[in-house]
């Protein structure tokens, strides 16, 4: 609504100075804008001897430089963005059972370890309960629940961190027509990972084992049928 309604056409209601208190103008401090700051002397004036070279000199503040490259040497562009920590919902806390959403093992429920350094999630199905293996997962496409596992005194060993699930480097050269047409060798899982596995779930299983159909909960599916909508329902 505004504050001065016309009586005619370009002709307010109230007059300036009734505006200018209606509106609390002279509540505002108005200050000064500073000075600015005098440009800096780009030449300096320095006094030579002999009387054939005069009495001085204009001289550049900065001298010009001797090489000047052939081509143009642009400029590697500055980044001032910083890398600031994933923030890990509240809703997620060590135990918490999460519903996968996209992936591979999309529908299943696993459980949530703790977050890694790169804001990742590090979650496990247990594997001999619904097949998922440790893995990373990005928390933008898990569903918290309010389901819980007490995994009190459970320590994840250190070396869960992003390099141990990176991907050894892939050799891209050109091979011959021979090991074109050759059958492919089967990947063998590293034996390691796979004790690493046994290991972490031996102490998730002992205690999803304390609360009853907990196991089953966990091996069963997520979906939804017609007339469910998830925005309504309570995970």
């Amino acid at each position: 609504m505004a504050r001065n309604s016309e009586v005619s056409p370009h002709i307010g209601k109230l007059s300036k100075s009734q505006l200018f208190a209606k509106k609390g103008l002279y509540k505002r401090k108005h200050a000064a804008p500073a000075a600015a700051p005098a440009p800096a002397a780009t030449t300096v004036t320095k006094t030579i001897g002999g009387k054939a070279n005069g009495t001085s000199r204009v001289l550049p503040v900065t001298r010009a430089p001797a090489f000047y490259p052939s081509d143009d040497v642009r400029a590697p562009k500055l980044n001032r963005k910083t890398l600031k920590p994933t923030k890990l919902r509240s809703t997620i806390t060590p135990g918490t059972v999460l519903i996968l959403l996209a992936g591979r093992f999309r529908g299943k429920r696993v459980v949530f370890l703790k977050q890694l350094e790169g804001g990742l999630l590090l979650v496990t199905g247990p594997f001999k309960v619904n097949g998922v293996p440790v893995r990373r997962v990005n928390q933008t496409y898990v569903i918290a629940t309010s389901t819980k596992v007490d995994l009190a005194g459970l320590e994840v060993d250190a070396k869960f961190n992003d390099a141990y699930f990176a991907k050894p480097a892939a050799n891209n050269r050109a091979g011959t027509e021979a090991a074109f047409f050759k059958d492919g060798e089967k990947k063998v899982f590293p034996a390691d990972k796979a004790a690493d596995q046994k290991t972490l779930d031996k102490a998730v299983l002992a205690a999803v084992a304390k609360t009853p159909n907990l196991a089953k909960y966990l091996g069963a599916t997520f979906g939804l049928t017609n007339g469910q909508y998830p925005h309504l329902l309570k995970f």
